[in-house]
């Protein structure tokens, strides 16, 4: 069978067939790495790339003339940045204000913020073709700031929308009295 110019012929083309990539495999699927936290005892993500750090809520300092989800701004490190509440933003039930609660730090489009979260939960890797449209249940949430929602209720928020909208750029000045 060695010198056996059929067997030969019949392998290689057996060779060539399985050295094929298969044109039945599915293409390899885009996961989402995502931080997941608690938001009025629902569940929310940012995708990780946005995110800089988490840190908890100290020494928040109030600012006047600001939209009502602006709390305020905190020194982290010698950064002054603000602080937002998404359950304003969003117009979610609120609940008070504790050192318990997280700020996560996200940046893009040349701005830096903080988000306040009730909890963090994590960090976990979703597939992107999970994500589904707004579900009619979720109330608060504009459409334009959402991803998606995942079968298990997991809203991920659009972190690149939310931090180029030009809502969040207070452009007030106030008269001096």
């Amino acid at each position: 069978m060695k010198n056996d110019p059929d067997a030969r012929h019949i392998l290689r083309t057996r060779a060539k067939a399985l050295a094929r990539p298969s044109q039945h495999a599915p293409a390899a699927a885009t996961v989402l790495e995502v931080l997941e936290f608690r938001l009025a005892q629902e569940r929310y993500a940012l995708e990780t790339r946005y995110v800089r750090e988490v840190c908890p809520l100290k020494d928040l300092t109030p600012l006047p003339c600001t939209p009502p989800f602006v709390l305020g701004v905190v020194n982290l490190r010698g950064r002054i940045l603000p602080v937002f509440d998404l359950k304003k933003f969003f117009d979610l039930p609120e609940q008070g204000v504790t050192d318990l609660h997280r700020i996560i730090l996200i940046e893009g489009h040349e701005m830096e913020l903080g988000l306040l979260a009730d909890a963090v939960v994590g960090v976990r890797s979703i597939p992107a073709d999970s994500l589904q449209p707004s579900l009619p249940t979720l109330i608060g949430i504009r459409s334009e700031y959402l991803k998606g929602v995942t079968a298990e209720r997991l809203v991920v928020l659009d972190a690149a929308r939310i931090l180029a909208d030009p809502k969040i750029i207070v452009h007030e000045e106030v008269e001096n009295l």
